[in-house]
This record gives C-alpha cells, sequence and structure tokens, in this order.
C-alpha cells in the first residue's frame, strides 16, 4: 500500500529548496573525480562470499534508490529482499531452469558468442551463495489507500535510475552486486509474494566477494566513445 504522500494531489505545493549545496568549482571538479574514480573500481562479479552482510547497511542502500526521481512522483518500485536459504534456492532452481532454456534454444549464436568473454552459463551457484538477492519490481499502477488505482508512467525508466543509484549505493557501502535477468522472470513474483501488477525487472546479487574472485579483463569505453558535446 502506497501512502497518497507519495503523489501530488489536486493543486501543486512546493517549498523553498534548502538541500542543494553549491561547491567552488576546484572542489566540484574534485568531487567529480574522486566519485569516478571510485565507480570506476567496481566491477560485476560471480563468485560471492557467504559472509552476512548487515541489514542496516541494505536498508540505507534502498533509501538511497528510494531518493531517484521518477514519472510523476509515483515512485512505481518495490525492492524485495530475499536472505532465507531455502527461497534462494528455489530462486536459483527457477532461474537455472529458464537459463538452461535460453542457452540451448532460445539464445541466438551471435549473442552466445557476445557472452563467451564474460564465462557465463546456465549454472547459476551465485543466487544461493550470496547472502542477500534483491528483486526489482516495478509497478505498472498503485493502489491508493482509498482503494482507487492510478497509473504509474515512466515505469521502466524509472525502475532503470533507481536500480543505478542502489548500484551505487551498494558499491559505495563496500558492497559488490551482479545485475542478473533471466527470462522469463515471472517465477519471482509467486517465489516473492508480489502482486501480478508488479513485474520483476533485475534480480540483484549483493554480497562480499569470494576471497578468491576472478572478473573479466574488459575495458569500459573511453569519453570520446560515449559522449559527444555539441
Amino acid at each position: 500500500m502506497t501512502s497518497k504522500l507519495a503523489f501530488n494531489q489536486g493543486d501543486p505545493q512546493f517549498i523553498p529548496l534548502t538541500s542543494y549545496r553549491a561547491y567552488p568549482q576546484e572542489e566540484m571538479e574534485q568531487r567529480a573525480l574522486q566519485f569516478y574514480q571510485d565507480m570506476a573500481r567496481r566491477k560485476t562479479i560471480r563468485e560471492f562470499s557467504s559472509e552476512p552482510v548487515p541489514r542496516s547497511v541494505i536498508e540505507q542502500c534502498l533509501l538511497t534508490a528510494g531518493t531517484a526521481p521518477s514519472g510523476a512522483n509515483h515512485q512505481p518500485w518495490h525492492f524485495a529482499v530475499v536472505s532465507d536459504p531455502a527461497l534462494k534456492r528455489q530462486i536459483r532452481i527457477e532461474a537455472e531452469i529458464e537459463e538452461r532454456e535460453f542457452y540451448e534454444r532460445r539464445a541466438p549464436q551471435e549473442w552466445k558468442d557476445a557472452l563467451a568473454p564474460l564465462g557465463t552459463d546456465s549454472s547459476k551457484p551465485f543466487l544461493e551463495d550470496a547472502p542477500h538477492l534483491i528483486v526489482i519490481f516495478g509497478q505498472k499502477n498503485t493502489v491508493m489507500d482509498d482503494g482507487a488505482v492510478v497509473k504509474n508512467y515512466y515505469v521502466p525508466e524509472s525502475v532503470s535510475i533507481a536500480t543505478g543509484f542502489l548500484i551505487a549505493a551498494l558499491h559505495h557501502a563496500g558492497l559488490a552486486t551482479l545485475t542478473h535477468t533471466p527470462s522469463p522472470m515471472g517465477f519471482l513474483n509467486q517465489l516473492a509474494g508480489r502482486p501480478d501488477n508488479e513485474k520483476p525487472y533485475i534480480l540483484l546479487v549483493v554480497g562480499y566477494p569470494a576471497q578468491h574472485c576472478m572478473v573479466p579483463n574488459i575495458r569500459k569505453k573511453p569519453l570520446n566513445e560515449i559522449a559527444t558535446f555539441l
């Protein structure tokens, strides 16, 4: 149930902007550089330790995700945090069924060739090894406290932005992640107990790297390949 306070009801109401902070140019450049350098250390991993992660850290990172902008401020997302070993086991079983179907029947050879440098296959032990799985749902609509159904706008875009915030927050806190997207993912609604008006977008694996974790030797595109200044 979503509070009415999350939405703009009736005439718009505005308050003074008091949270913005301005910085001198030199400090701005330094802050931008430091944030880039920190995020550049981030690696997607597939080998996780089973070491527990404090729930308080996950909660704070989810609050950060919840600050993301969204269409009409509807905040059309829900984060289902799975820590129960039996439920993680069931998610792995269901996900691997879909993954085997993908790799053996549905995936075109071109896509398999693109995935080859990453060493991925249908086996997903990280779904059990990692202490937390966060199933990220997008909400097609929201049921208000009075029973009214409100359509949500720009759901994929809003959920994507919130997911980016969440991944950055988890990395900043000292955790590693993996964005896993078995397809189709409808089984996650049932296992996570989420309603039909929600669609699972990403299964985010969260935890610490395993002791001898290995990652692909890949690079990110330089600025001149990802941006144009007009």
